[in-house]
């Protein structure tokens, strides 16, 4: 009789809840956060009765305070490729391309997530996954000594990499193997404590840059932060600064908006954790990389949508190069430039700036047969349209994000460009286009609609010529 095989989801949702308890348990600060974002968003649904109607109707109610990622960073492109077959494991497939060093960071990143609308909102958890460059790092001597140390190295235990082959042969994992899998899994991402390296040589890599010494000194990808959502990511920051948790200075994306648009991030900065080095002396130090983000989510934007999201953000840092020396000064720039993006659903979908999922209405009434009129059907109510939420990420937001805890010396000029097609050389796979995705489900779910209406697409119709 052959073994029922435990779905995806359902391993990565375990792979998440544990990852989130190991993270808790390391990080107490990250703790104290979870606390003061669940008063947040308590605070948030009793003043706004609507808002939790809609979370309840959309499915999202159920997702309030669970961790929406992690993010991680690789040293080699076999790290990065055995990472690959590790996520898929539990359905999670590289999805953008992410370039930082123009934000002087000298990585290039991927996410692995869900890519089905069910399958997020089952389980929403991503892996925002960084490969160091390390064509990048200062210095003859240590970027070859830096290639020498990440070659000794395994981040993957032996039975994980076993169990993960026995997936791959056998196209799933039994309950069993599954909870030995994220127990296994967990390994590749706990922190230690322990450097692979001298102090004298951490010292040196820290110098050349904080990220180098956090991918190339320690025993593996150690997870640097994880991020929960809220309802309310302003309220939150200010929650955080007056508790003590030392957040940033700003909050990084959009400014604030009465129809949130992709993605808004901040985080407390990262802690200093005691480090033993290695050597005769074993000496001891520490080392500061880990910390707690809160994100807020907002739609997905078009092609066209994100063009003018890049263009005003551009002319927002271009007017304040120095964002956290002038706090105010770039809110204000920020609110003002952004006052040239529509901030209502109706103008973003008039002007195809974002994506929205369409389903059939209350006002259906009979099935009729022919091309649906969209705009006739949305104003009779027989047709509804909600925004599609951004599930991606922003590099310039990243980038803050990785700056602000790698201190100081987190602020690199690099003169380098994007290499995606070495990145996906090292993957061993392409990585999927996150707008061609959010395109895909918007297209898909108006012709369910239309179809539960009896009528057909127009795009259908378009197509058809």
């Amino acid at each position: 009789m052959t073994e029922t095989h435990v779905s995806a989801d359902t391993i990565r949702s375990i792979f998440s809840a544990a990852m989130t308890q190991m993270y808790r348990d390391e990080v107490p600060r990250y703790q104290e956060m979870t606390r003061i974002v669940g008063e947040i968003d308590g605070e948030t649904l009793a003043r706004d009765p609507a808002l939790e109607a809609r979370l309840r109707r959309s499915g999202a109610f159920d997702l309030i305070g669970v961790e929406r990622h992690g993010a991680i960073r690789v040293g080699r492109p076999e790290e990065l490729a055995g990472l690959r077959r590790l996520f898929a494991v539990m359905g999670m497939y590289p999805v953008g391309y992410y370039d930082l060093t123009p934000a002087g960071v000298p990585v290039h990143s991927t996410c692995f997530r869900p890519v089905e609308a069910e399958s997020i909102r089952r389980c929403p958890f991503r892996i925002f996954t960084s490969l160091l460059r390390p064509e990048l790092i200062e210095g003859e001597d240590l970027r070859r000594e830096a290639q020498e140390i990440l070659a000794r190295r395994r981040i993957f235990t032996p039975r994980c990499l076993h169990l993960i082959e026995i997936f791959e042969a056998n196209g799933g994992l039994g309950e069993a193997l599954a909870i030995e899998f994220v127990h296994e899994a967990l390994q590749t991402f706990r922190w230690r404590g322990e450097a692979t390296v001298t102090a004298g040589l951490y010292e040196a890599y820290r110098k050349a840059h904080p990220l180098v010494a956090d991918v190339v000194c320690f025993h593996g990808p150690h997870i640097n932060h994880l991020t929960l959502p809220t309802l309310d990511i302003d309220a939150a920051q200010k929650a955080l600064a007056e508790r003590g948790l030392d957040p940033k200075s700003i909050v990084e994306g959009p400014p604030q908006r009465r129809f949130p648009i992709l993605l808004r991030q901040t985080s407390f900065k990262a802690i200093a954790e005691p480090v033993r080095f290695a050597g005769h002396d074993e000496a001891r130090g520490e080392h500061r990389a880990r910390f707690g983000e809160i994100e807020q989510r907002g739609a997905a934007l078009t092609a066209a949508g994100r063009a003018l999201y890049d263009r005003l953000l551009a002319e927002t840092l271009a007017a304040n190069s120095s964002r956290d020396g002038a706090t105010a000064d770039y809110r204000a720039e920020l609110k003002n430039r952004f006052a040239a993006f529509p901030d209502d659903a109706a103008t973003l979908r008039a002007q195809g700036l974002a994506f929205f999922r369409y389903a059939p209405g209350e006002n259906r009434g009979a099935p009729t047969s022919g091309v649906g009129d969209v705009e006739t059907l949305l104003r009779d109510g027989a047709l509804i349209a909600e925004p599609i939420t951004y599930e991606d990420f922003l590099p310039v937001s990243a980038a803050g994000i990785f700056q602000s805890n790698l201190g100081e010396g987190g602020r690199r000029e690099l003169s380098a460009s994007a290499n995606r097609e070495a990145f996906e050389h090292a993957l061993g796979t392409k990585v999927a286009d996150a707008m061609a995705i959010y395109a895909q489900e918007e297209k898909g779910s108006l012709e369910r609609a239309l179809a539960a209406l009896g009528q057909r697409s127009p795009m259908a119709e378009d197509a058809g010529r």
